[in-house]
């Protein structure tokens, strides 16, 4: 037997998953500066729901890890977190709007697998139910232009609305039936060559005429304002117009917002089937990870349908973790290893260290104690190796002395730390 992870997966060691920590909790501090709160949910739901028409669509549903349960129920691993989400707003319609909610968990999807393309990760979702406001859609791009140069990562973020592309369909003679395909085709224009969409839409009948009327609708550019500006002359549909005015309201509040990363792109697609209206989409401007780093939008009839009751508005966005944490890494110098304050090396005095350790432990302070009995000289190695910033060496002569040397790793330095006096321990670790 060939001992390796599944496809699509990684184990995450100590150096890699107290990274991952560190990131996560500068991601939630964001959040919930904004107001958000923290809600958990299953890691699998009813098959019915996930495969639910007004969830993720077929994209996206025949990447679902499906089983039985032992009562012949169907379920499937969870694909993102809106769903979920949804079902939690549908089962509980007492929720106060607002309801503004971060999740950060795993998802599942049996894709393919690519660089910073996993079948098992992290999102780290953002979502307000409950407003029609394009107040909430701007937050929500505020809140990643924040995560992101909180990360120190230079990023753009791509705005579009579905109401628009439905519009501009609407204007080309694109039959309703077909324009979700259309559109789904047309996102592919980031990882695809143009020839290879061209051919796509050919094969769903598309006239060669209008092939070219939609290249150039989606390839016009400019200024924010001026792309605004040619595409409202371009539509004449009220869901056009509608698609143009919530567009306009976003960068009027990102421009109060002080948000400068933020660009009208007009094929700018989002996948997914349940978006209704502004949707964004995260790359970072330069780096190893070429597909999106985050991306989301509003859905203002998911909830609704799939509760089959009244219409809950929602917006929302998540960000890929695993694929930030694959940049990241790329641009990070020498990580923690262990999360381990202060070692204690014991001297023949088992009972007393264990004791110290206790009384460090007591304050709040990370601290453990050599478990394999070795030698002062060994027991430092291990803890420069570790990356341990600090270390006591517990003896006789310390016991009867009452008092230790701290060691300070990086430096060399010692610094004498009396039994009585062990809250000044805090100080050196700030």
């Amino acid at each position: 037997m060939e001992l390796t992870q599944p496809k699509g997966t990684r184990d995450f060691l100590p150096e890699k998953q107290i990274f991952k920590q560190e990131i996560t909790e500068k991601i939630k501090k964001i959040f919930e500066l904004y107001g958000y709160s923290p809600i958990e949910t299953p890691v699998f739901e009813k098959m019915e729901v996930l495969a639910s028409k007004y969830a993720g669509g077929e994209e996206i549903t025949k990447e679902i890890f499906s089983f039985t349960d032992q009562g012949k129920r169907e379920l499937g691993l969870k694909y993102d977190l809106s769903v979920p989400l949804a079902r939690v707003i549908a089962i509980n319609p007492a929720l106060r709007m607002p309801f503004k909610r971060y999740q950060i968990e795993r998802v599942f999807r049996d894709g393919p697998v690519t660089t910073s393309r996993y079948r098992e990760f992290y999102q780290c979702d953002i979502d307000v139910i409950g407003t029609n406001s394009m107040m909430a859609d701007a937050e929500i791009v505020k809140i990643a232009s924040e995560v992101f140069k909180k990360l120190k990562l230079d990023v753009e973020i791509r705005l579009n609305d579905r109401k628009l592309l439905n519009g501009l369909m609407e204007e080309l003679g694109i039959e309703k039936e077909k324009v979700l395909s259309v559109l789904l085709a047309i996102d592919k224009l980031d990882k695809i060559p143009k020839k290879e969409v061209e051919k796509e839409l050919k094969e769903k009948d598309i006239e060669e005429k209008t092939i070219t009327k939609i290249f150039e609708l989606i390839e016009i550019k400019g200024k924010n304002e001026e792309i605004l500006g040619k595409l409202e002359k371009k539509v004449s549909s009220d869901e056009g117009k509608q698609g143009i005015k919530e567009l306009k309201e976003i960068l009027s509040y990102a421009k109060e917002y002080k948000i400068n990363n933020l660009y009208i792109t007009v094929n700018l697609v989002r996948g997914l089937a349940y978006y209704t209206g502004p949707i964004f989409e995260i790359l970072l401007k330069k780096g190893k990870v070429k597909s999106s780093v985050g991306g989301g939008g509003r859905y203002d009839k998911m909830i609704g349908l799939i509760a089959g009751k009244k219409e809950f508005p929602a917006t929302g966005i998540s960000f890929g973790l695993e694929r930030i944490l694959d940049e990241l890494n790329e641009k990070s110098e020498k990580r923690k290893k262990t999360v381990t304050q202060i070692f204690i090396i014991p001297i023949n005095c088992t009972e007393k260290a264990i004791s110290l350790t206790e009384k460090i432990r007591v304050l709040g302070i990370n601290a453990e104690m050599d478990l394999m009995e070795r030698s002062i000289s060994k027991n430092l190695d291990f803890a420069s190796k570790q990356g341990i910033p600090f270390v006591i060496v517990l003896g006789e002569k310390e016991i009867k002395a009452e008092e230790f040397s701290l060691k300070d790793m990086q430096s060399g330095k010692e610094i004498k730390v009396k039994f009585s006096e062990l809250e000044k321990l805090k100080d050196f670790l700030k």
